[in-house]
């Protein structure tokens, strides 16, 4: 019986960690919705953000944040300016606290550009700013 158990333990401990939760994240978003919606944001930064990020900042006590600002000038041009921030989390209550650890930001102007154009150049810059700040907590 004993004998079982020692050759099951170690089969058992590799299912385990076949099916291991994938890591607790945490965002949030203020960007301008007609450049890019909460959702399509906070896969950009999921996307972009490793599991190596959360086991230095955990979810249970920091979050990131993002920002997509910017539109179509009268003149036609896309302007848009893409901003994500590292921020810690309260103790006890889990209310972010405005003490940015890491920031970045990309930002660019595309003349003559539509609003699916520019849209595209949100994205692009949203992830930009993300690498950027992914960057300069672990090598990626």
């Amino acid at each position: 019986m004993k004998l079982q158990f020692f050759l099951a333990a170690p089969l058992l401990a590799l299912a385990v960690n076949a099916v291991a939760a994938p890591p607790k994240t945490r965002f949030m978003d203020h960007s301008n919705q007609n450049l890019i919606d909460e959702a399509a944001a906070i896969a950009v930064m999921n996307e972009n953000i490793p599991e190596r990020v959360w086991k230095i900042h955990p979810a249970s006590r920091y979050i990131f944040t993002s920002q997509v600002e910017g539109g179509i000038t009268p003149s036609g041009t896309c302007v848009v300016a893409a901003r994500v921030i590292l921020m810690p989390l309260t103790g006890a209550a889990k209310a972010v606290l405005f003490r940015p650890q890491k920031t970045a930001t990309a930002f660019d102007a595309v003349p003559g550009a539509n609003l699916d154009q520019c849209r595209d150049v949100a994205r692009a810059k949203l992830k930009e700013a993300t690498v950027a700040v992914v960057s300069a907590i672990v090598k990626s």
